[in-house]
């Protein structure tokens, strides 16, 4: 924890299914049935199911849990399945700090068969003999590891002049993208049975697993496609922690709250400071605090606590010629006050 000195400031920052197994509904004359959505704040670790967009089933789990907001804090195509981070209500304002985070990933490539997309949801497009040992697999994956640029497939959800890559794919269109540094910190083999190769590998955000396998394939000489991926881990959550849609519809309301990690499990990566009683009262009201922070950079943030361990959101340290080349603590995102799970009214 660092120590922090108040100074005088006022820059001001924003902050910014079913009952006890069936929630009750308001059905008004002639409409559709609403849910009676509730204040929900945590973050859910799902698990989840193929078949569902990372959209989709954030959705479903919104829906079980009655929540007024809810995100989620990366996509998963539609085919793969695994850890879904879903954040609710003031979590979501802390979500982007996990964007950033590693994820890993269990992959199983098809050797000898290129497909349009790279995944199972393209036609076949090339197939190739396969002539590859568990020795020469563990030698090209070991060529994969370290910051690399790579190439976004052109069925992705980029957009160019506003119009999703996918889209133009579909109509036959192909556009130059600007290849993204990335980095592969571990890779490995699993299992190489006949023509189905599985790896296990942690990269760094932006990376494209079904790229990632296309180029694996062409280095071993066969071509190779996705036929299924499951995410096991993203910036600390693991998947053995995680539940599935059809748990969570099988618990009670009460049940369900229980799963749920608060907001601030989302900053584990940040450095944290601690505030005194005084500083609490002068964060929490969008002023900044002269810093006594080591190696901090311009725009460096810090999940920020109360004396009593409360969080209390992300501050931002700046350094600049307004703070005189001393580094203030602002306020980027801050917890609202009185959250609680309680029933509010519907929309």
């Amino acid at each position: 924890m660092q120590n922090i000195r108040t100074m005088a400031g006022n820059n001001e920052h924003d902050g910014s299914g079913r009952g006890v197994d069936n929630p009750p509904r308001v059905t008004p004359a002639g409409d559709r049935p609403k849910i009676v959505r509730r204040n929900v704040d945590g973050v859910l670790l799902l698990d989840k199911p193929a078949g569902l967009s990372s959209t989709q089933a954030m959705a479903a789990a919104k829906r079980l849990f009655r929540a007024e907001k809810a995100g989620h804090t990366g996509t998963l195509d539609p085919f793969a399945t695994g850890l879904l981070p879903v954040c609710f209500g003031e979590a979501t304002k802390f979500s982007r700090f996990l964007l950033d985070a590693e994820k890993s990933y269990r992959a199983t490539l098809r050797l000898g068969e290129v497909s349009q997309t790279g995944d199972t949801e393209g036609a076949i497009i090339n197939r190739r003999e396969v002539r590859v040992t568990d020795t020469r697999a563990r030698e090209v994956l070991t060529g994969f590891l370290g910051a690399q640029s790579q190439v976004p497939p052109m069925y992705s959800a980029l957009k160019q002049d506003g119009v999703p890559l996918y889209k133009l794919a579909r109509q036959g269109i192909e556009v130059a993208r600007e290849p993204r540094t990335i980095t592969i910190s571990a890779l490995s083999l699993d299992s190489l049975v006949d023509h189905d190769m599985v790896i296990v590998t942690k990269v760094s955000k932006g990376t494209y697993i079904r790229v990632l396998a296309e180029e694996i394939g062409e280095a071993l000489g066969c071509g190779a496609h996705l036929t299924a991926l499951r995410r096991t881990a993203t910036g600390g959550f693991e998947l053995p922690r995680a539940r599935t849609l059809d748990e969570l519809a099988a618990m009670s309301e009460f049940a369900r709250d229980q799963v749920l990690l608060p907001a601030q499990m989302l900053c584990t990566n940040l450095p944290a400071i601690t505030l005194t009683d005084e500083d609490e009262k002068i964060f929490c009201n969008g002023g900044w605090l002269d810093a006594e922070v080591q190696h901090a950079s311009q725009t460096t943030p810090f999940a920020v606590f109360a004396r009593s361990s409360r969080f209390l959101g992300v501050g931002e340290v700046q350094l600049s010629e307004l703070t005189r080349g001393r580094p203030r603590l602002v306020p980027l995102r801050l917890m609202a006050t009185g959250q609680t799970n309680a029933p509010c009214a519907d929309s």
